[in-house]
C-alpha cells in the first residue's frame, strides 16, 4: 500500500477491530445475520502446540509432587515481587482459583475452571477478577518450569487446593485433564450489558423472585462471579442477598448446605481489600497500556500493596487467622453482633458493634497493629436466613463436618466442568463415586456386534424410528462440560425418558424392542441404540445407492437410577432440536440460533451441522413426523435431496401466517414442500448456503454420505472418551 494513501486519510490503512462488533464485521453491518462464529472458535491454527499436541501424553511425564512441592512454596515465597498479606499467598490463590470455576453454570454447561479462559478477556478483566492477574504472574515461573506437562487450566485449579491444603485443610483430592484453549470464549453469553457492574433489574423478570435470573446467566451482574457482596444493587439487605445467593449458587450445581460451606470456606482465609481509592488505579489488564504487560489495577498514586491495596472495595478479613484452616469464620460471624459500616474506599461492609482486640486480624504487615474483622452483605446472610443458619450453626458445632463438606464442594467447583471421571488424570483422584460426575459402569466389549446388528435390522423398527432414538441418546452431549451423550442410556431413565422432545410414546415403543436385544446379546443397551442408529444410517445409505458401514466402538454401559441425579439431569432438556425441526415453545432466540448452540455444544462445525440436518431431514427423522423440510420424495434415503431441492431455482419460499414456508413452483404456483427458518436459513445465509451448494452439486452425492456418515458418528462418540 502506498504512502500516499496513509498521508491522505491521515489514518492507519489497517482495518482494526475488522472481526469484532466495532468493525466491520458482518453483524455490525447487519446486526440481523446469523453470526456462525461460534462453530468456528478454537480452531487447530490457534494452537501453538500443534495438531499432534496429546495433552493425556503429557500427563504421564509429569512429577506430580515436584509440582506441589513447588508451589507449596510458592505460598510463602517471591515476596519481594508481590508482597502477600501476612508472607501468604493463600488467600489470593485460593480467590484467582474460585473465581476461574465460580462461573460455572449448569444451564448449558458453559464457564468453569475447565479451559484456562480466566487468561483472556473478559474474564482476566472482569471488576469481579481484580487482581487474579497477579496470582496467575505469580504462577508463570512454575508453568515454565513444568511447560508442556501441565496446562494452565489445571495449575489454576490446582493452586488453590493446595492453598487449603497449606493453610491446613484436609482436601477431598485433585485430577488433572484439563486442556488449554487459546483465545477468548466467543459461545459464552455472559449478558446484554454494556455496562460493568449495571443494576441487578434487566437480569430478572422480578428483582423480588431470584428465580426469575434469565438463562442462562447465574451472576446477578454484569462483571460479578456471583452476588454483589454489598447487597442487591449495592444495598444491603441480608435476606434478599440470601435468595439471590440460594438461586445463584443452584446455577453452579450448589444446594443449600455446599452454598454455606464455600461461602464460609472461601472467607476463611484470605481478606478483602478496600484501603484506598478506586480511582488511583490503572486499567484492567485487557484495557493497559503496553507497559503494564497484561497487568491491571495498579495503584497509580501510592504503594497500591499490602495494606493500600484497592480490589473489592470491602476491606478486613474475615478471621482472626487468615492464613489458617479453622472454624473462626463461624465463631466471628455467630459470636459477634454486627453494625453496617463504610469501608475508607466507600463500600457497605459490616463490622462487629465490639470485639476484643486479641479476637482481631493483625495488619498485612504489622502484626503489633489489629484491624475490625468484616463480612459482607452474603456472610451475614448466612446468618440471617433460617436455612442457612441452622446450617452455619451445626457447622460451628462440628468443625470436622464443615471441613469435610467444604472439602467435598470445592473438589465438586474445581471439577465440575471436567466431565466424568473417566477424564480424570492423576495420583489424587479419590475412588469415592460421586453422584454429580454421572458415573457409568463398564460396558462389555466382547459380544458379537454383527449379530446385534442383525436382529436390529430384522426388528420392524423404521429406520426414522432408528435413527431418531439414537440421536435423542446422544444429542444432550455438551462439550461443555462433558455432560450427557449416549453412554449410559439414560435415555431410557427419569427425567430423559419423559422429555417431550424424546416423544415419549415412541421412545417407549423402541426401547421396547431394543431393549431384549441387548438382554439377548449380552451388549449393552447404550451399545444397541447407537447401533440401531448406524443400521438405520446404513440402510439408508443403500436405499440411496451405496454401501457404507458406520464406524462403531463397542463398550458403553448402562446407568441405573441409582447413577442417575434426575434433578441435575432436567438442565439438558432440549427446548428445541433444529436437526429433528422441532421447538417445544415460541422462544425469543430464533430457531436457527437454537440449531447453532446445539451444534457447538455438540462440538460440530458449520459444515458438520449443515450435512447432518440435511441428512435428518430426509431420513424423515423430524419430531413428530412433520413433513417441513423433507425436501424429497425419496423419505428414508440418504441422499442429498434437501440441499438440491433448497437450492433449485424452480421454486419460490413464500411465508404463510403460522410462521411456515410455503416452496412453490414457479411457473404453476403449486406448493411442493413446506419448510421452518431453520431450513430454510441453509439457503438465505452466504457461508451456510456455501455449504449447501457443495453438496446439491450432481457430483458430490457420495461426498455427502461419507461426511454425513463421519459427522454421526462423531455425535454418536462425543462423550466416549476413552476412544480416539
Amino acid at each position: 500500500m502506498s504512502d500516499t494513501v496513509v498521508k491522505k486519510t491521515g489514518k492507519c490503512p489497517v482495518m482494526h477491530g475488522g472481526m469484532t462488533a466495532t468493525g466491520g464485521s458482518v453483524t455490525s453491518w447487519w446486526p440481523n445475520a446469523l453470526n456462525l462464529d461460534i462453530l468456528h472458535q478454537q480452531d487447530s491454527k490457534t494452537n501453538p502446540l500443534g495438531k499432534g499436541f496429546n495433552y493425556r501424553e503429557e500427563l504421564k511425564k509429569l512429577d506430580v509432587e515436584a509440582l506441589k512441592n513447588d508451589l507449596r512454596a510458592l505460598m510463602t515465597d517471591s515476596q519481594d515481587w508481590w508482597p502477600a498479606d501476612w508472607g501468604s499467598y493463600v488467600g489470593t490463590m485460593a480467590r484467582m482459583t474460585w473465581h476461574a470455576a465460580g462461573t460455572y453454570r449448569i444451564s448449558d454447561g458453559r464457564g468453569g475452571a475447565g479451559t484456562g479462559n480466566q487468561r483472556f478477556a473478559p474474564l482476566n478483566s472482569w471488576p469481579d477478577n481484580a487482581n487474579t492477574d497477579k496470582p496467575r504472574r505469580l504462577l508463570w515461573p512454575i508453568k515454565k518450569k513444568y511447560g508442556n506437562r501441565v496446562s494452565w487450566a489445571d495449575l489454576i485449579a490446582l493452586a488453590g487446593t493446595i492453598a487449603y491444603e497449606v493453610a491446613g485443610l484436609k482436601t477431598f483430592g485433585f485430577a488433572f485433564g484439563r486442556e488449554d484453549i487459546w483465545h477468548p470464549e466467543k459461545d459464552i453469553y455472559w449478558g446484554e450489558e454494556k455496562e460493568w457492574l449495571a443494576p441487578s433489574d434487566n437480569r430478572y423478570g422480578d428483582l423480588a423472585d431470584a428465580k426469575t435470573l434469565t438463562n442462562p446467566l447465574a451472576a446477578v451482574q454484569m462483571g460479578l462471579i456471583y452476588v454483589n457482596p454489598e447487597g442487591v444493587n449495592g444495598k444491603p439487605d441480608p435476606l434478599k442477598t440470601a435468595a439471590m445467593m440460594r438461586e445463584t449458587f443452584a446455577r453452579m450445581a450448589m444446594n443449600d448446605e455446599e452454598t454455606v460451606a464455600l461461602t464460609a470456606g472461601g472467607h476463611t482465609i484470605g481478606k478483602s481489600h478496600g484501603n484506598g481509592d478506586a480511582a488511583n488505579l490503572s486499567p484492567a489488564p485487557e484495557g493497559g497500556s503496553l507497559e503494564d504487560q497484561g497487568l491491571g489495577w495498579m495503584n497509580r498514586k501510592g504503594r497500591g500493596i499490602g495494606r493500600d491495596q484497592v480490589v473489592s472495595g470491602i476491606e478486613g478479613a474475615w478471621t482472626t487467622h487468615p492464613t489458617r484452616w479453622d472454624n473462626g469464620f463461624f465463631e466471628m460471624l455467630l459470636g459477634h453482633d454486627w453494625e453496617l459500616r463504610k469501608s475508607p474506599a466507600g463500600a457497605w461492609q459490616y463490622e462487629p458493634v465490639s470485639i476484643a482486640d486479641a479476637d482481631k486480624p493483625a495488619d498485612v504487615e504489622d502484626a503489633s497493629i489489629r484491624h475490625n474483622p468484616m463480612m459482607t452483605d452474603a456472610d451475614m446472610a448466612l446468618k440471617v436466613d433460617p436455612a442457612y443458619r441452622a446450617i452455619s450453626e451445626r457447622f460451628l458445632n462440628d468443625f470436622d463436618a464443615f471441613s469435610d463438606a467444604f472439602a467435598r464442594a470445592w473438589f465438586k467447583l474445581t471439577h465440575r466442568d471436567l466431565g466424568p471421571k473417566s477424564r480424570y488424570f492423576g495420583p489424587d483422584v479419590p475412588s469415592e463415586e460421586l453422584v454429580w460426575q454421572d458415573p457409568v459402569p463398564a460396558g462389555c466389549v466382547g459380544y458379537d456386534v454383527a449379530a446385534v446388528k442383525a436382529k436390529i435390522a430384522e426388528s420392524g423398527l423404521s429406520t426414522a424410528d432408528l435413527v431418531s432414538t439414537a440421536w435423542d441418546s446422544a444429542r444432550t452431549f455438551r462439550g461443555s462440560d462433558k455432560r450427557g451423550g449416549s453412554n449410559g442410556a439414560r435415555i431410557r431413565l427419569a427425567p430423559q425418558k419423559d422429555w417431550a422432545g424424546n416423544e415419549p410414546a415412541r421412545l417407549a415403543k423402541v426401547l421396547a424392542v431394543l431393549e431384549p436385544i441387548a438382554a439377548a446379546t449380552g451388549a449393552s443397551v447404550a451399545d444397541v441404540i447407537v447401533l440401531a442408529g448406524n443400521v438405520g444410517v446404513e440402510k439408508a445409505a443403500k436405499a440411496a445407492g451405496f454401501d457404507v458401514t458406520v464406524p462403531f466402538a463397542p463398550g458403553r454401559g448402562d446407568a441405573t437410577d441409582a447413577q442417575t441425579d434426575a434433578a441435575s439431569f432436567a438442565v439438558l432438556e432440549p427446548l428445541a432440536d433444529g436437526f429433528r425441526n422441532w421447538q417445544k415453545e415460541a422462544n425469543v432466540v430464533t430457531g436457527e440460533e437454537m440449531l447453532l448452540d446445539r451444534a457447538q455444544l455438540l462440538g460440530l462445525t458449520a459444515a458438520e451441522m449443515t450435512v447432518l440436518l440435511g441428512g435428518m431431514r430426509v431420513l424423515g427423522t423430524n419430531h413428530g413426523g412433520t413433513k417441513h423440510g423433507v425436501l424429497t420424495d425419496r423419505v428414508g434415503a440418504l441422499t442429498s435431496d434437501f440441499f438440491v431441492n433448497l437450492t433449485d431455482m424452480h421454486y419460490s419460499w413464500v411465508p404463510t401466517a403460522n410462521g411456515l414456508y410455503e416452496i412453490r413452483d414457479r411457473k404453476t404456483g403449486a406448493v411442493k414442500w413446506t419448510a421452518t427458518r431453520v431450513d430454510l436459513v441453509f439457503g438465505s445465509n452466504s457461508v451456510l448456503r456455501a455449504y449447501a451448494e457443495v453438496y446439491a452439486q450432481d457430483d458430490n452425492a457420495r461426498k455427502f454420505v461419507d461426511d454425513f456418515v463421519a459427522a454421526w458418528a462423531k455425535v454418536m462418540n462425543a462423550d466416549r472418551f476413552d476412544v480416539g
